[in-house]
Formats: C-alpha cells, structure tokens, sequence
C-alpha cells in the first residue's frame, strides 16, 4: 500500500508540474537507457557464455561440441521456461507487434526479463539466432509495463514501445538513425515531430549507454575503400535481384518450419527434433554455429578462408569455386538451422540470420563475377558483402529505409548510398510481390491483425468489436402472431428492428423491420392470422463475431449500406452493430490514435 500511495503522489505532483509533453520525453529517455542496459546484459551475458565454453574450460576446441554445445543450450533454455520463469517466452519482434494491435500496448511482466535468461543460454551454446529480437521485447516489455504503471493511454504506450525498439536497436548497432527508422517501418509508428523527438531521445539515451559500457567497438568494423561509380550500376541491379530470391527463399523457409513445428504439441519433442537438427547442421558445418558476426567480419574484410577454415571436408580454400560452392551451402543451411532453434523451444531473433545470409549474398554474387570476368576491373567484394547484407534486410524484413540507413552508418559514411538504394529497392519489391508480409508480421498480416501506416486500417484493427455490439434488442419467435409481436416486442421496445429467433436453437432466422408492420400492425383482424415467418425478411449481410475483424464489419456496412446488422456467435444469434455506434466508437479511437 504505501507504494502505491507514493506513486498516486507522485502522479497527481506530475499532473500539476510538469507537461504530458515533457512528461514523455523524460520517460522515452529513461527507456533509451533501459533498453541500453538491456542490450548490455543480453549481450555480455551471451559472450562471457561463449568465452567459457571456448575458451576457460575447453581449450582444444573439438568438433563434437559443435553438436553438443546447442543441444545443451537448448535443454537449459526449456528448463528455464518451464520452472523457473514458468510462462511462455514469445519471440521478439512478433511478440512485440501482437501486443500492440491486440493487447492494446500490454505485455506481460515475465517478458521484461524473460529473454534476458533464455536469450544468452540459446545463443552462447551455439543456438543459429540473432539477439536483436530479444533485446527489442525486453525494452519493450519494460516500455509497456512501465506506461502501465503511469496510467498513460493506448497511444503513448505505442509510441514508448517504439521507443523502447529503437533504443535497443541503436545500442546493440550504434546507429541511432537507423534505429529511429526501424521503429517507424517495423512497428508502423506516425512520423510527426511529436513522435519523433521521443524517439530521437530514447535512441540517443541508448547509444550513449552503449558508448558508456562498449566503447568505441563496433558489431562491423569496416571503412569503405573502393568508390561507387556510375558503370556499377546494372551489377548492384544483379545483386538486388539475387538478394530479393534469397529473402524469398528466407521467409518461405522460416514459414515451411513454423508450420512445422506448430504441429508437434509436445514441447519435447519438439526439443529433440529441433536440437539434434541444430547439433547435426552445426557439427558438419561449424560457422553456423551462433549469430555469425565473426564470418560477416571475416567476409567484409575479404577474408573467405577464415570464415571456412572449420570446414568438415576440408578442402583446398585457394579455389575460388571451392568457396562459392561453401559459401552457397551457407546460405542453404543458415535459415534452416534457424528455425531449428526456434523450434527447438530456442529464444533469438532473425535479424543476426538476416545479414548473415545477405553478406554471404552479396559476396558470392561478386565472386561469381570476378572468376567469370564478367567486368572489366574487378569487383569490390567488400562493398558487395555489405549491400548484399540491405538487399536481404530489405526483403525479409520489409524495412527497406532501415536497411538502408543501417549499413550506412555502419560503415561511417554513404559513400555506398546509391548501391544500397537500388539493392533494397529490388529487392523489397520483388519480395514484396510475393509474399505481403514481413516475418515479423506474417501471422498477424495473415488474420488481418496488424498495424500498418494506413491510419484507417490501424484505427479499425485496433477497435474491438465486442464494445460496438448492442444487445437491448427485444426478439421475436417463429411461431409469434402479429399480435404477440404487437404486444410483447413492438410496445416493449424502443428499436425499430426485431430478430427473429428460433426458440429451440437460439438460431438466427431472419429480421422485421417496423417498417415491415406499419401496413398491418393497426389491423386487429389480422392479429392471429399473419406470423413472425411470415413479416421476417433476410439480412443484407451477418457479422461473424469470432471470425470477422472491423475490417470486414466496416466494410460489410459499406457494401449493404445498412444502418443494422445481425451479430452470430458460433451459430446463434448474439446482438446487432449499429452503423451510427459503430462510426462513434472509430472516431474516438480515431482521436486517441492520432494524439501523441
């Protein structure tokens, strides 16, 4: 109690003190920072892991524990999650995104440190995921319950939470820019000033927290040396073209797997199919094994070889098709072992995959045409490991803006910028034409549940449906004469429409407008001969309560242009929406969507 005394104190000497303003740029700081700190501990925990295994109690490093590490890991992750945090861990970003347009902006308490326990088991033991994702729901879950806890509304919590992402995003990258923009494109955020400057600070406050704990060190160390000129053109085109195939290939894979592994119900299973899976890919192909910044490295510096020297077969790496031909398999089998961590029960995220295959990609795709001579002078690999690395992001993520803006502040400058527009450009076109959702918003994009920048399609899949159904509507049976109806329905009721219901089955059988009984309903001769079946007509169109979204109701009135329809809930009748409740309810969302 005297907490809460204390924050209801501290609430009314805000109120009066300080601007809802200002208000929130305090707290977009304070959760930059928190988002900073997240992405310290999720990511120094997940390193002092791989120094332990590696390094203190391993010293010659075998192969076997390729295989075994990720088993491990794995086991560790499901124990986690099934006695000690004791609630599902849902991935990042897709978790983040059904909150917001479902959840209203609320998520869990457990998820604010949920990933920060399994996050670094997964990974350190050579899970094939990323550590974005959860570094994104971490910060965001704080953003939430934080908002939660100061009693702000459904638009600020929104806004926090793209705070929260893009402050997790700028500290793990160092690119604050980017981060603002990832917060706007993946989570559908209004770019007004109002929204903005929040941002900005959050971003800011957690780049700072990074600087303060990691240095100057950086995920890609890299200086651009070779120049863009206007006669690279059409092979940028190639490589966003070969990165737009390779998204596609990416997201129908990831998709084949969740399908997949959605049908095994028992958890354990699923742990020893998707463990063993992972342990088998990592042990025959070893660079597989965790996030992959170390082969990205080793490819933007031009250094193939030591990305593949662990490899199985070992074969002579002074051949150039040698490396193409391993370099491809790369790309094949990093997806996949992916989705064998996630469906494992692994925690991470595919934004680590992401630009892992993107610059395997685009380094293929140069080495391919200096061996074939397909140019006068040679081809900058490097560069082409780094744009490879937008096309993918671009494509897979649909964020083609934050692709962009990434690696070029990454590489500290925009020497690439071009390149990196045609690729992402291409990219996200191509794999936009066939597949309509990103990865992180596949499932929701599927059940027409996601918040996109269409402000009208974001305000309707934000509404409930259940706040709009009215249910005073006196009913009539089947078997009613027009005096019953007369007497019990027409004098009882302040509507001028009547259900009619079938008594046994609560089934819907059609409606009686009063206009329909104003010819009859003053003539008493007619009482006990004219029935309910006989005045009922059929509506234009039935609002299906568990399968139809405001989407579909608000267009199911712009196609009947009724101003009433019928609501069924798993077959019987449930209530009716009005046209003019139904537009009420969307301005005031309307409103408080667009007040920030």
């Amino acid at each position: 109690m005297p907490k809460k005394t204390l924050l209801k104190k501290f609430l009314i000497w805000r109120i009066k003190h300080i601007s809802n303003k200002q208000f929130i740029y305090i707290v977009s700081i304070l959760l930059g920072f928190t988002s900073g700190v997240g992405a310290v501990i999720i990511k120094n925990t997940t390193h002092f892991i791989q120094l332990l295994l590696e390094k203190k109690l391993i010293k010659d490093y075998l192969t076997a524990f390729y295989f075994i590490f990720p088993i491990i890991g794995l086991t560790l992750t499901y124990l986690c999650i099934r006695y000690v945090i004791r609630q599902k861990v849902s991935h990042g970003i897709p978790s983040t995104l059904y909150a917001i347009s479902q959840r209203k902006g609320f998520m869990k308490a457990h998820q604010m440190f949920g990933s920060l326990l399994t996050a670094p088991l997964t990974v350190g033991f050579g899970g094939s995921v990323g550590l974005e994702g959860p570094t994104v729901a971490t910060g965001a879950a704080i953003s939430s319950n934080i908002s939660r806890m100061l009693h702000l509304n459904q638009a600020t919590r929104t806004l926090l939470i793209g705070c929260a992402a893009a402050g997790a995003m700028s500290s793990i990258f160092k690119a604050p820019i980017a981060a603002i923009i990832f917060a706007i494109e993946v989570f559908s955020l209004d770019l007004t000033l109002a929204s903005l400057m929040p941002l900005l600070l959050a971003s800011l406050s957690a780049i700072i927290t990074s600087y303060f704990f990691f240095g100057n060190d950086v995920l890609l160390p890299f200086r651009i040396e070779d120049e863009f000129g206007i006669q690279h053109v059409p092979l940028y085109i190639i490589l966003g073209v070969a990165t737009g195939l390779v998204s596609i290939y990416f997201t129908k894979t990831y998709s084949f797997f969740q399908s997949f592994f959605e049908k095994i119900s028992s958890p354990i299973k699923r742990l020893m199919i998707g463990g063993l899976g992972i342990g088998v890919l990592v042990y025959f192909i070893p660079p597989l094994y965790g996030e992959g910044f170390d082969v990205i490295n080793n490819l933007v510096q031009g250094n193939p070889e030591i990305a593949l020297e662990n490899n199985i077969f070992h074969l002579d790496l002074t051949s150039a098709w040698v490396v193409i031909a391993l370099l491809a398999g790369l790309i094949f089998f990093k997806i996949i072992a992916s989705c064998f961590t996630f469906g494992a029960g692994g925690v991470g995220g595919i934004f680590a995959p992401t630009l892992f295959m993107g610059s395997i990609t685009g380094f293929c795709s140069a080495k391919i045409l200096n061996t074939l001579n397909f140019f006068t002078s040679n081809i900058s690999e490097s560069n082409f490991t780094l744009v490879g690395m937008t096309g993918v992001m671009a494509g897979v993520l649909h964020a083609p803006l934050t692709a962009i803006f990434l690696i070029a502040e990454l590489t500290g400058g925009y020497e690439l910028f071009i390149p990196l527009m045609i690729a992402s450009v291409i990219s996200f076109s191509i794999t936009k034409y066939f597949i309509p959702h990103s990865v992180y918003a596949m499932e929701l994009g599927k059940k027409g549940d996601l918040i996109t920048h269409n402000k009208d399609h974001a305000v309707l899949t934000l509404m409930d449906i259940k706040t709009v159904i009215e249910r005073d509507f006196v009913p009539v049976y089947l078997d009613m004469t027009l005096g019953d109806i007369v007497h019990k329905a027409v004098v009882k009721s302040n509507r001028n429409l009547f259900p009619v219901v079938n008594k046994a089955t609560k089934e819907l059988e059609g409606i009686i407008l009063l206009d329909d009984l104003r010819p009859v309903m003053f003539d008493q001769t007619l009482y006990k001969k004219i029935k309910a079946s006989d005045l009922m007509q059929t509506p234009p169109a039935y609002i299906m309560l568990e399968e139809n979204k405001m989407t579909d109701v608000m267009k199911k009135f712009q196609d009947t242009s009724a101003w009433n329809l019928p609501v069924i809930s798993n077959g019987k009748y449930y209530g009716f929406v009005s046209k003019s409740k139904l537009l009420t309810a969307y301005r005031r969302k309307l409103i408080d969507f667009s007040t920030k």
